[in-house]
């Protein structure tokens, strides 16, 4: 195993999940990303495998949003997180001040649905342009 392979493997079995395989091979292989992505103009950043941990330490997420992973986000406030209570996950936005699931707005069902659409769409900002996000509960 490589060195990436094996920061890979440490997060899965540090969150207790596997990561989708488009996430995987994007880790692997890309590692990172941020910038704006026209023409959309938006700002996207996936955080790296080396930085994985400690950005959700940080903001406690795991705490508030059992089963979530976040990777990613807007750069600002937004967070892109993997949904991990539901199979496969798929990649919500959440405010850093957001108090529950309820505020999640969906946004692909993979990273490579997110990575195509997001030139054209950007982030969608309501549950009118995607999926709406449920709790196992609400199953």
């Amino acid at each position: 195993m490589n060195a990436n392979a094996d920061r890979i493997a440490q997060a899965e079995s540090h969150f207790g999940v596997r990561f989708p395989a488009d996430y995987r091979h994007f880790l692997a292989t890309e590692g990172s990303m941020s910038r704006f992505v026209p023409p959309a103009d938006d700002f996207l950043m996936i955080n790296s495998i080396a930085e994985l941990i400690d950005v959700n330490e940080a903001g406690e997420f795991q705490e508030y949003f059992p089963g979530s992973v976040v990777i990613g986000g807007d750069g600002s406030r937004e967070m892109l997180v993997y949904d991990f209570r539901q199979t496969p996950p798929p990649l919500v936005l959440l405010d850093v001040s957001a108090q529950d699931w309820s505020s999640a707005i969906h946004q692909a069902l993979s990273l490579s649905a997110l990575l195509e659409q997001f030139p054209e769409t950007g982030w969608k900002w309501d549950e009118s342009a995607g999926h709406p996000v449920t709790s196992p509960g609400d199953r």
